[in-house]
């Protein structure tokens, strides 16, 4: 099985699908990568010799970050505005979404499951 970054990549697809198992590789990256290596986009990931993996493996390790060394520079750009206490790393902070979306109905993702807040009792005066 054809290791790339440090990834084991599905033989059976096709190699342009089969890169997009790399964190940080997607389809427009794995499609200039190929072009670049002068690979064919629609051979197997199976049918790739040494050389071809190596000429994948080279440009991604010269031109990508990818794997850990991504989700590293991207956890730094979010500590980063924490830092600062820029309005979006205040966002972050309290764990709510940073660009812009509303929150009054929706963002459950972000905030979690619902915590339910006890409201008054609808007591009925009565007026005489």
């Amino acid at each position: 099985m054809p290791r790339i970054a440090g990834i084991d990549i599905p033989l059976d697809k096709q190699i342009r699908i089969s890169l997009r198992y790399i964190y940080g590789v997607g389809p427009v990256n794995a499609m200039v990568i190929l072009k670049e290596a002068n690979i064919d986009p629609l051979k197997k990931a199976r049918e790739l010799n040494e050389d071809e993996v190596g000429r994948i493996v080279g440009i991604i390790d010269r031109s990508y970050p990818v794997e850990g060394a991504l989700r590293r520079q991207i956890q730094q750009n979010i500590q980063r505005l924490k830092d600062i206490q820029s309005y979006r790393g205040s966002r972050h902070r309290r764990s709510l979404p940073a660009r812009g979306q509303r929150t009054r109905s929706n963002a459950r993702t972000r905030k979690g499951p619902r915590k339910t807040v006890a409201g008054k009792k609808g007591v009925k005066e009565l007026h005489g």
